[in-house]
């Protein structure tokens, strides 16, 4: 199997599981599902990619068209993480906030105050803020790094064929 996916794969996995103990030291609360659901810190997206783009230049050299390749597509997947999926999520507590406020309206004939509330690390949180972005990345840079020294002994071109 292409070496070069298994330590991207290996490394979202470990940024995922990294989620439940960091979310428990800051939160107090345990919560395995964590695992599963997208946002926190470290960004297993970041993680991902940048764990392939290290290895891509270690293993093949960073003037190639592989590491260029790898590191424009890592970039554009880091910032969408940040930027857009962020924004999505909270736009989603936004909307969740509205609709609060319109039962509230619908059940009590009284003055109703409205307070907006400010994003938390719900589940409905869909992207990542930069440092949960920088957290992966890191994270990724060392999982590359050292899926290319357990792989040094290998040609040069076999992390990228089938074995």
């Amino acid at each position: 199997m292409n070496k070069g996916v298994i330590v991207s794969l290996l490394s979202i996995g470990l940024a995922q599981g990294l989620k439940i103990p960091i979310h428990y030291v800051k939160e107090k609360e345990w919560r395995p599902e964590l695992f599963f659901q997208t946002g926190g810190m470290p960004s297993s997206h970041s993680a991902g990619v940048s764990s392939l783009t290290t290895f891509i230049a270690l293993k093949r050299g960073v003037p190639t068209a592989d590491f260029a390749l790898s590191l424009v597509y890592g970039l554009i997947v880091m910032y969408d993480a940040q930027g857009i999926r962020r924004q999505t999520g909270e736009l989603t507590l936004k909307v969740n906030s509205l609709d609060e406020l319109i039962d509230k309206i619908h059940h009590d004939e009284s003055t109703v105050e409205f307070e907006e509330k400010t994003p938390k690390r719900l589940k409905e949180m869909l992207g990542h803020k930069p440092e949960e972005v920088l957290g992966g990345a890191l994270l990724g840079l060392l999982a590359g790094y050292i899926g290319h020294l357990l792989t040094k002994n290998d040609s040069k071109t076999s992390g990228f064929t089938v074995n």
